[in-house]
């Protein structure tokens, strides 16, 4: 029976983070992951023409700092992403379709009554500690209300909670309706408390050579001590020696268990030797499930159009859609769309939503030299997409979440404040140097 130092479980992001800072530092480490390949919500295409296609994960902010330094370690290189693309906005409404970065489908008092709620949230946010909301003297009143309540109570219009609707469609977020004002205030906290979501303060950037190779760089070093197509069925933890036992029944033993698995995924996993208290926090996390569509052309004719690929759909598929590269643009299906989207025959879905990229970009649109879909939604070793927080589940959760129990060690983009691909690196990482300091 192997016995090694930490056995974690799971590579992606986190995990193999993780796992190759216990390395670094002379630990004997192996990882566990149930797909045949490295990445978890990242993933990678390449075109017929050599063009490399996101399927997963993709684009990070500046106050990204723990994946801006691992990617350095890497010696990958970090470029602006779609954000800085000249021309405007699209907006595909249920009356037509509007260009314009200001939402021009808006009057100009709700665009002002948009700004004055702007700043109104800004200024909550700058109450709320992102590393603890839970010391907030109101926590418990603002995580049980919902975005929408609370943009009603302070005299939102129609046409501004129409637009909160859309930008969460464009980000495949759950809707305003669904979501904890507390939860959103953290996040924007951990942004710099700078009002509303704004894609040039979280998508500023990319990587050059794709976001999933940050991860295969990751896997690489590790090499051998990466265990594929091995999903884990129990966990049991203990002071003096762990264990972790795999579907088909083999035994893994280990000082130090790192939990890299998603919330839902780990809901599938047997633990035992943990608190009841710390594993009632894990099994209350959820995902908004998604699925992403990257429709890819000879060139990115839009801009000649004076669009600048970034898009929002109102009644459609799709949510909305951003630049990847040069003639590829990715898109989303938000969590409130799912239904309708599974109700299309399978063998028609592309072609619907090739349909909606054309109602926004005109005919030119129709011409794809490829399509890429990827179904995150019904993945098993996801279960999700993002990190969504229903009003009330944030307190419930409590401060337990992202905390450890060692010699059981829980890292992973849902541990963090507010996901993404830093919420990974950065909880993979601390847990790695809080173990090795141990």
């Amino acid at each position: 029976m192997p016995t090694h130092d930490v056995v974690v479980v799971g590579a992606g992001l986190a995990g193999l983070s993780a796992a190759r800072d216990l390395m670094l530092a002379g630990l004997d480490v192996v990882v566990l992951e149930a797909r045949a390949r490295a990445g978890g919500r990242v993933e990678q295409t390449t075109t017929s023409d050599g063009r490399l296609i996101q399927l997963g994960g993709e684009v990070i902010a500046d106050f990204h700092t723990y994946y801006r330094e691992l990617v350095a370690e890497l010696g990958l290189t970090i470029v602006p992403s779609f954000t800085d693309i000249p021309g405007e906005s699209t907006w595909l409404m249920r009356d037509g379709v509007y260009l314009g970065e200001e939402m021009p489908w808006m009057s100009d008092a709700d665009r002002a009554l948009y700004e004055q709620l702007d700043q109104a949230f800004a200024a909550l946010s700058a109450t709320v500690d992102p590393d603890d909301p839970w010391s907030h003297p109101d926590a418990t009143a603002l995580d049980r209300v919902s975005v929408g309540e609370w943009l009603r109570s302070e005299g939102a219009s129609p046409a501004v909670l129409r637009a909160m609707d859309l930008r969460a469609f464009g980000l495949a977020e759950d809707s305003i309706e669904r979501r904890s004002l507390l939860a959103d205030l953290r996040k924007e906290a951990a942004a710099g408390a700078n009002g509303f979501y704004d894609y040039d303060v979280w998508e500023n950037s990319k990587v050059f050579e794709g976001s999933a190779t940050v991860a295969l760089r990751m896997a690489d070093e590790l090499g051998h001590r990466i265990r594929y197509s091995t999903p884990v069925a129990s966990i049991d933890i203990a002071q003096q020696s762990s264990s972790v036992r795999t579907v088909v029944g083999e035994t893994f033993v280990a000082h130090n268990v790192v939990c890299a698995l998603p919330a839902g995924p780990l809901r599938d996993v047997t633990v035992t030797g943990v608190s009841a208290a710390r594993l009632n926090s894990l099994h209350r996390q959820q995902h908004a499930p998604t699925v992403k569509y990257v429709p890819v052309y000879e060139a990115s004719f839009w801009q000649e159009q004076n669009q600048n690929g970034t898009a929002y759909f109102e009644t459609t598929m799709l949510g909305g859609t951003w630049v990847q590269n040069d003639g590829a643009i990715s898109a989303l299906v938000p969590v409130d769309k799912l239904g309708a989207y599974f109700a299309i025959p399978e063998q028609r879905r592309q072609a619907v939503l090739r349909e909606e990229m054309v109602a926004a970009y005109g005919p030119a649109a129709a011409r794809t030299q490829a399509e890429f879909i990827r179904n995150w939604a019904i993945d098993p070793w996801t279960q999700g997409y993002i990190t969504s927080w229903r009003p009330g589940e944030l307190t419930a959760i409590g401060p337990l979440h992202g905390s450890h129990e060692p010699p059981f060690w829980v890292v992973g983009s849902d541990q963090w404040v507010c996901g993404y691909m830093e919420g990974a690196v950065r909880t993979g990482r601390q847990a790695a140097q809080a173990l090795i300091t141990r």
